[in-house]
């Protein structure tokens, strides 16, 4: 990462790290996991979405909304550029509202299935006009985050993950836990250190 850039962490985040003993995690995470540009996995990813889920805020108007649309809706235009249209909706205009006031917002990307996936793209919006819908949204990306994927259930099977228990018990360690750099930095209550 960039050493000018600046962290994905603010002082609510960094209170709750160090209450918890998970500063130097969240510090390793940021470091291996904080891509400057989207990766050809993430890319990917997005193009081959039929949906993600959309944050955006402004003052006490806070709104998520699912975003969906035919595999390749949302397109990659730069190395950190993604776009999207507008489609048809309620008339409300909760989210581009939002965009218009605040444009910063973020999107995760999830992928259901034998093989999970998750992906979180923080960044600045822009509405665009043009033709055929009423205007397209690109958001300028600067903070790209692909994190762990280990409790999406598999919705086609209609099973929960295996990492997901009833009786209390941790499941099974995530492979990241065991990755140089995120291993010895893990809380020291962690139930998997």
């Amino acid at each position: 990462m960039d050493e000018d850039k600046r962290s994905m962490f603010h002082e609510g985040h960094r209170e709750l790290q160090d209450k918890f003993d998970g500063r130097a995690l969240a510090d390793a995470l940021e470091k291996r996991f904080r891509y400057d540009a989207l990766e050809p996995d993430e890319i990917a990813l997005i193009e081959m979405s039929e949906f993600f889920f959309l944050a955006t805020a402004h003052g006490k108007s806070v709104d998520c909304s699912y975003k969906g649309g035919p595999r390749g809706f949302v397109r990659v235009t730069g190395p950190t550029t993604l776009e999207w249209p507008d489609y048809d909706g309620n008339s409300m205009y909760r989210s581009l509202g939002n965009l218009a006031r605040s444009p910063r917002a973020g999107l995760l990307f999830i992928r259901f299935g034998e093989a999970p996936a998750r992906l979180r793209v923080n960044g600045e919006c822009e509405l665009v006009e043009t033709s055929g819908v009423k205007s397209t949204i690109r958001l300028h990306a600067d903070e790209i985050f692909p994190n762990c994927p280990r409790y999406i259930p598999d919705l086609a099977s209609g099973t929960q993950s295996p990492n997901t228990t009833e009786d209390g018990d941790i499941g099974p360690k995530p492979r990241w836990k065991d990755m140089p750099g995120l291993a010895e930095n893990l809380p020291g209550n962690d139930p998997h250190r």
